[in-house]
């Protein structure tokens, strides 16, 4: 799978499901700037932060070019980062585990449920079963990815790594194929592909200066 690149044309993302609003993608939405938020449905950042910012956006920005698509996605907890738990969503604006937690504990939401709805086509991140057994590649592109100068470290720190990289791996059931495409770190992250399909920005965690460069794009 060729990964995404900053200035080049974005791939397409992959899905299982739709659950609200048509089936789209980056080759159908040429001549308007898209921002996909990517989020877990167990991710009380999204909730907080995330999700309110892309609302936001659509909001003020959509009747200007602006097009925002949600993916929910599954790297972690996959027992909750449903596309279950993504429907009831949608359907009852319930939410559930650490998200249900958290936002109770900010007084946001009223009988476990959000006080908003999320007005932008949401789809389900395609979600594939591992392997068993984890390949020596899928090891070599992780420290690729996450450890720097890994070749000159000694041989004792190398094995120990390559050992707890393997068991992490282990552990995790399902490729999330969008997830993955975009090398992306965590949730939130956002997607940002400009007029002509160019992958322009793609970060994980809080971005105030996202709607700066949102404008930005517009006025190209």
């Amino acid at each position: 799978m060729t990964k995404a690149r900053i200035g080049q044309k974005a791939p397409l993302f992959s899905v299982s499901d739709w659950v609200q609003g048509e089936p789209t993608n980056f080759d159908q939405l040429t001549g308007r700037v898209v921002l996909l938020e990517v989020f877990q449905v167990n991710c009380p950042g999204c909730f907080l932060y995330a999700l309110p910012q892309a609302i936001d956006l659509h909001q003020r920005y959509s009747g200007a070019g602006l097009t925002v698509l949600g993916i929910a996605t599954a790297f972690e907890d996959f027992d909750k980062n449903t596309l279950e738990n993504l429907l009831r969503l949608v359907k009852t604006q319930e939410v559930i585990g650490e998200t249900l937690n958290m936002l109770d504990q900010h007084g946001i939401l009223t009988a476990g449920r959000l006080p908003f709805s999320i007005p932008f086509p949401l789809a389900m991140d395609r979600l594939v079963k591992r392997d068993i057994e984890v390949s020596e590649d899928e090891i070599t592109a992780f420290i690729e990815e996450h450890i720097h100068n890994f070749g000159q470290k000694v041989k004792v720190y190398q094995e120990n790594v390559m050992h707890q990289i393997r068991g992490y791996l282990q552990k995790l059931e399902y490729h999330a194929q969008t997830f993955e495409l975009f090398n992306l770190k965590g949730t939130p992250s956002h997607i940002l592909v400009d007029k002509k399909g160019l992958l322009r920005d793609c970060a994980f965690g809080s971005h105030p200066g996202l709607e700066k460069h949102v404008r930005e794009l517009l006025q190209e």
